[in-house]
């Protein structure tokens, strides 16, 4: 297996970057001790978001139940009337991903499983759904259902995302795609314990109000309290270069636009935060170390046993301790295993340009 490997050491101020189901930062526990978390989905939709933001031609593709309005138009602009191109977008939705009836109730079209298309697969599904809706064929209803067997032929440009993060369709395995990209759950790389922040807000008109009592014009408008914590953060994220060139991936793409494609993933891997609390809460930071590991051979390997024993904090911070113990054990595991690195790179050792420049020579 062809890889190239990021290795990420970033700290976080006060955040609740990842939140669990009462709205407290996620945790783990790890070599004995209670660690921050973000959990590798939460990830990968930042990176995925800000990719498309870096090159919007080849991250065209969204996750949504919404699908059968875009769909029904597509078939549409293939000159199918309304009702028509509706009923064609239900029975593929339906096909694929379960029309949700309770929805529809409420005069909204959903399907009941998220749905993962680029823009330009929606209009090859569109114009072979129109196809088949235009021509007398026997059982048009069953070709329908099975139109996204066309996709396969049409090798669309703008999937990136789902190349790099794939997509699994239960109802029709013609439609899956293994993600070529890899992300670890994100682990602080010392002792983290959850912190609260109790907060009151200001009412501007309690103090002029004559409604108000004397003795209720000093209290807060409300009150209440938030977790948060401080991290300094491993973070994993790798991609299998031989299964992103295959024909289920990029192979629609040339070979300068598949290096545009990795430059993309690799700067949004590095740079990507997730949103939570954004306003509030605002811990946008850019990773202190990276390590890129290009090898040409062997499987995906963490570098996160370098903090199984938890870091220590003092004068000199938490980054540099956890920077030394990572180079120290990777240099320690590549002696004991024989492990063979084609290319190695660091930041801030090289800038970011540099830094992608040398890993993407890698592409194929």
């Amino acid at each position: 297996m062809r890889l190239i490997e990021l290795h990420i050491l970033q700290s976080f101020p006060v955040t609740c970057l990842n939140r669990d189901d009462v709205g407290a930062p996620k945790s783990a526990v790890f070599g004995g001790t209670t660690r921050a978390r973000i959990s590798s989905q939460c990830q990968k939709r930042a990176v995925r978001l800000c990719a498309k933001e870096i090159i919007p031609a080849f991250f065209g593709s969204e996750r949504s139940r919404l699908i059968i309005t875009p769909l029904k138009e597509a078939i549409k602009a293939c000159e199918v009337d309304e009702e028509k191109a509706l009923k064609g977008a239900k029975l593929f939705c339906d096909a694929i991903a379960t029309l949700d009836e309770k929805a529809k109730k409420k005069e909204v079209l959903k399907v009941k499983t998220m749905t993962f298309f680029s823009s330009e697969e929606i209009k090859e599904i569109g114009a072979t759904i129109a196809k088949i809706l235009q021509s007398d064929e026997k059982k048009p209803d069953d070709k329908i259902k099975k139109a996204a067997n066309k996709l396969k032929e049409s090798k669309v440009k703008d999937a990136a995302d789902i190349a790099l993060f794939g997509r699994m369709v239960a109802s029709d395995h013609s439609l899956t795609v293994e993600g070529a990209s890899m992300f670890s759950h994100s682990l602080s790389t010392h002792k983290s314990d959850n912190d609260i922040d109790f907060w009151t807000a200001v009412d501007d008109r309690q103090k002029e109000d004559p409604t108000v009592a004397d003795e209720d014009k000093a209290g807060s408008g409300g009150m209440g309290t938030i977790e948060f914590n401080s991290a300094t953060y491993y973070r994993y994220a790798a991609i299998n270069l031989d299964l992103l060139a295959d024909d289920d991936h990029l192979s629609a793409l040339n070979l300068d636009e598949r290096k545009s494609v990795v430059d993309a993933f690799i700067k949004a891997a590095l740079m990507a935060v997730p949103g939570a609390r954004k306003n509030s809460m605002n811990g946008h930071t850019l990773p202190a170390y990276v390590l890129g590991i290009v090898k040409e051979k062997g499987q995906p390997l963490q570098l996160i046993n370098s903090f199984e024993k938890a870091v220590t904090g003092g004068r000199d911070g938490i980054v540099e301790k956890s920077i030394e113990q990572m180079k120290a054990h990777h240099e320690a595991l590549k002696k004991t295993w024989n492990i063979e690195t084609t290319c190695e790179v660091s930041l801030p050792e090289s800038d970011i340009n540099t830094f992608c420049e040398e890993l993407k020579k890698y592409v194929i």
